[in-house]
């Protein structure tokens, strides 16, 4: 008889065979696939439920999977962010406007130019990397 056993059907797995597959994962001797492989178990996740529900160790992932969100609510939300952020800039600019009158002050003539640099900086950068994409 050789190393490879006949593909078998769900018939066929006697909690003895899951004990023993279980236990040679368990032990290190297989990985999960390995085990999957040697005794010609069809499901995928055929031995994964079995290492949860026979097992001594915790095979439950601590984890939960992110869900991503698809695309379009992706692009929604970010669009909605730039709303958010425009109106935030025309408020700001709004004050800024104010304090200058209310004060007698220029707090752009002072500033912008160095807001101005600041801002052709990031703008290269950004360009820079849209061009190479």
């Amino acid at each position: 008889m050789s190393n490879k056993h006949l593909k078998r059907t769900q018939r066929d797995y006697s909690l003895a065979f899951k004990l023993q597959v279980v236990n040679e994962v368990e032990k290190g001797q297989l990985t999960w696939k390995q085990s999957q492989l040697k005794f010609g178990i069809q499901g995928k996740s055929t031995v994964l439920v079995w290492l949860r529900k026979h097992g001594t160790l915790d095979w439950t992932s601590k984890i939960p999977m992110k869900k991503k969100a698809p695309p379009k609510t992706y692009i929604s939300e970010l669009e909605k962010k730039i709303k958010r952020l425009e109106s935030e800039k025309e408020i700001l600019n709004r004050a800024i406007d104010i304090a200058d009158e209310m004060f007698n002050t220029e707090i752009r003539k002072k500033y912008l130019p160095l807001s101005q640099e600041a801002s052709d900086k990031q703008g290269e950068r950004k360009g820079n990397t849209q061009s190479e994409e």
